[in-house]
């Protein structure tokens, strides 16, 4: 064994067991823990539960309102009350004071402590019984702003679907050229063998041997080349699936192309299906409700209101009040009506600003309808053409094949030069490394015309 394929071996041995202990990681698998883990996915769910819950009746104003109110209030006063004038007897007449000789005026009366609570509570219900329809266009502008909301998400999931398939395919692109150059490594080392042996025997020249050990090197560099960026996209696909970085598969290199008169199909029901036109027409039913919900302010509003109190006072007893405690309770039923006869034309505005606002959008679903027509009829004809492409490259795989094996009859019998040798297998190497690149961007093409179409989702990849 010469030392160039002894180096091989003990370079490329460990990788082959690791990649012969590896799983396989189906399409299927790949969308399920796509949907299941990808951050960019979890975050659009959680916008659609957002406006789920502000499409809810709790957030309909379609309830009545509860109020509970509670009170306590203490008080004490410490006061002194000075009464005018002068002690009288029964006859009218002052009552001296002995020590001064002056009439005794009346005595000063201290009060101290006197303390009074007041304790209340009550409930208030109110309940808007009509409102000129606001409350009914602003609660179904919600439930299509939740419509929005899950035609979003599924943009969110239809891009994501793009790019892990774009991944996905990569990895079976290198995948796949990683075996032909396997190929080309082993024909290069089974080169240098037969050079050996020639020299030894005087059929051919040193020459030949370092040309093939040359070649050889060149082989086992592509390969290393190829190892490392199918290890990169290996990564790139962890990252989108939200797994671990170092996770190992294989993926499945099988691909199935959808019938032309399926997709002619899907492209006649597009305007219907497709995600962008369908959020332009969700808007547009928004736009709509503004207009509605700003027209309301027109009319009156008619209210409902009820309450039921309890309220306790306590007083203490004064110079001139004995103290009291009194409790009472009260039941009250009311209706209202309020009607904006001139709020100095804001809802005129707001009706205006609305109805352009709803004229625009139009404008807009029709310019959008336009744009994925036309990028509609770009991806159909990008896809047939590479699909073609992949048929003339399948066929050049064939002719290379046929060209090779015989190159190869030739090379041993000694009719060709190991150069011209070395030519038919780099045309064999290119021609199979462009099928696969040819097989993979028509079936990507494929993917973005399905959702163009609105189908991502709904058929078998």
């Amino acid at each position: 064994m010469s030392k160039v394929r002894f180096i091989t071996i003990l370079v490329f041995l460990p990788l082959y067991t690791i990649l012969a202990q590896e799983t396989t990681l189906s399409k299927e698998e790949a969308v399920a823990k796509a949907l299941e883990n990808n951050f960019g996915i979890e975050i659009a769910k959680g916008q659609v539960e957002i406006a789920e819950n502000n499409a809810s009746i709790l957030n309909s104003g379609y309830l009545p309102t509860l109020t509970g109110t509670a009170g306590a209030d203490y008080n004490r006063d410490d006061s002194t009350i000075e009464f005018p004038g002068r002690i009288l007897t029964e006859d009218g007449v002052d009552v001296i004071d002995p020590i001064t000789g002056e009439p005794t005026p009346f005595p000063d009366t201290d009060i101290y402590k006197a303390e009074a609570q007041r304790y209340s509570a009550a409930l208030t219900a109110n309940y808007t019984l009509f409102d000129g329809m606001g409350r009914f266009y602003n609660y179904k502008k919600l439930k299509e702003q939740y419509n929005l909301s899950t035609l979003q998400a599924r943009e969110t999931i239809e891009n994501t679907m793009i790019q892990m398939f774009t991944v996905y395919f990569e990895i079976a692109r290198l995948t796949e050229n990683r075996n032909v150059q396997k190929q080309a490594l082993e024909i290069s080392r089974d080169r240098i063998t037969r050079s050996e042996y020639s020299f030894e025997y005087g059929q051919n020249t040193k020459l030949d041997i370092l040309n093939a050990q040359v070649d050889m090197t060149n082989d086992s560099i592509n390969l290393l080349n190829t190892e490392q960026q199918l290890a990169n996209a290996k990564r790139d696909l962890n990252v989108v699936l939200n797994q671990d970085l170092a996770a190992q598969y294989q993926v499945d290199t099988t691909i199935v192309f959808i019938p032309k008169f399926q997709i002619v199909e899907f492209m006649d029901q597009a305007i219907t299906n497709n995600v962008a036109v369908l959020q332009t027409e969700s808007n547009l039913s928004i736009n709509e409700y503004d207009i509605k919900v700003s027209k309301s302010g027109y009319l009156p509003t008619v209210g409902l209101s009820g309450s039921y109190g309890w309220n306790l006072n306590q007083s203490a007893a004064s110079a001139f009040f004995p103290g009291s405690n009194n409790e009472t309770y009260n039941f009250a039923l009311g209706a209202s009506l309020t009607w904006n006869l001139f709020d100095g034309g804001s809802t005129t505005v707001s009706v205006k600003n609305a109805k352009i606002a709803y004229a625009n959008q139009e404008l807009l679903r029709k310019q959008v309808e336009l744009e994925v027509n036309r990028d509609m009829q770009n991806a159909l004809a990008l896809y047939e053409n590479l699909l073609k492409i992949y048929r003339i490259q399948e066929q050049n795989v064939f002719t290379n094949q046929n060209n090779f094996e015989r190159s190869r009859e030739q090379f041993q019998l000694g009719s060709i030069t190991s150069i011209e040798f070395r030519q038919a297998q780099i045309n064999l190497l290119n021609a199979q490394t462009n099928k696969n690149l040819a097989k993979y961007d028509a079936k990507l093409a494929e993917l973005q015309l399905l959702q163009l179409t609105g189908q991502l989702l709904n058929v078998e990849l």
